[in-house]
């Protein structure tokens, strides 16, 4: 066989299988991400001799109180895991009830995500802080858990003292800024809930009480579930790992047409 006859056939196996990557890199690349909120700070970093600048976004501050089974708890024991926010109490007789049986269904559609790929129901912790936690003690919060069919594990309902409830709100979360309803500081009532990625950066405000804005809200959580950590292999690097035999394959098969086409060799 050919030197010509060789190069065109390998050429002819790793276009495709190039092309095929290629594709599938730039196809993960183009989805749109939810945004970040809020950055701290532009930073000068030295990246192979060039100075560049990165953005240093807000990240939110742990917060230590307790939950509805009275145990202490904090967000630092949360890493890694997506979270979603909200302000409630339990005598509220408006919005509250609303509010709470959305998060119950975005509860019960979290549980349904074994089927997507990379996915795991752990990834996503749900919070709601009363906003009047003189009255929501832990044996009320406890009671209005229960009513509303919440899994302790995956969603908390927090209380502690009132200052550092309000101050996460408006400090970490920044409930007041791009809200369509005027939030009063000396008491949080608001309809929205807050996207925050692993690294407790807001990705996200959403209307609690609109079908299409909670729509909106679990197709993101499932993009950050998914979201490519910068420090772990590019996608690209991950498919062709998980493929490796194909391509032992196409050597074989390579190797062999070469065998069986080559031309005799007379004496």
């Amino acid at each position: 066989m050919s030197k010509k006859a060789l190069l065109a056939l390998g050429v002819a196996v790793l276009i495709p299988l190039m092309s095929y990557f290629i594709l599938r890199y730039y196809s993960d690349e183009a989805v749109v991400m939810p945004r970040r909120f809020y950055d701290d700070s532009i930073i000068n970093v030295v990246k192979d001799g060039k100075r560049t600048s990165d953005t240093v976004f807000h990240s939110a501050k742990n917060i230590t109180l307790l939950n509805q089974r009275g145990d202490t708890v904090n967000l630092d024991q949360l890493k890694g895991k997506v979270l979603v926010m909200d302000f409630f109490f339990t005598h509220c007789g408006s919005i509250c009830p609303t509010l709470t049986r959305n998060m119950k269904k975005l509860q019960d559609a979290i549980k349904k995500q074994d089927n997507i790929k990379y996915a795991d129901t752990n990834f996503v912790q749900l919070i709601s802080f009363t906003v009047d936690p003189e009255r929501d003690s832990v044996p009320v919060l406890k009671k209005y858990a229960d009513k509303f069919g919440v899994n302790h594990d995956v969603w908390w309902m927090l209380t502690g003292p009132k200052k550092t409830i309000y101050d996460f709100a408006f400090e970490e979360l920044k409930v007041d800024k791009y809200s369509d309803e005027p939030i009063d500081s000396n008491f949080v009532h608001t309809s929205r809930f807050t996207l925050l990625d692993k690294d407790r950066v807001v990705r996200g405000y959403y209307n609690g009480l609109d079908d299409s804005s909670l729509a909106k809200l679990s197709r993101d959580i499932v993009l950050l579930m998914l979201e490519k950590d910068k420090k772990k292999p590019s996608a690209l690097f991950r498919e062709i790992v998980s493929i490796w035999p194909i391509f032992i394959i196409v050597i074989i098969a390579v190797i062999v047409f070469v065998y069986i086409t080559r031309k005799p060799r007379f004496e």
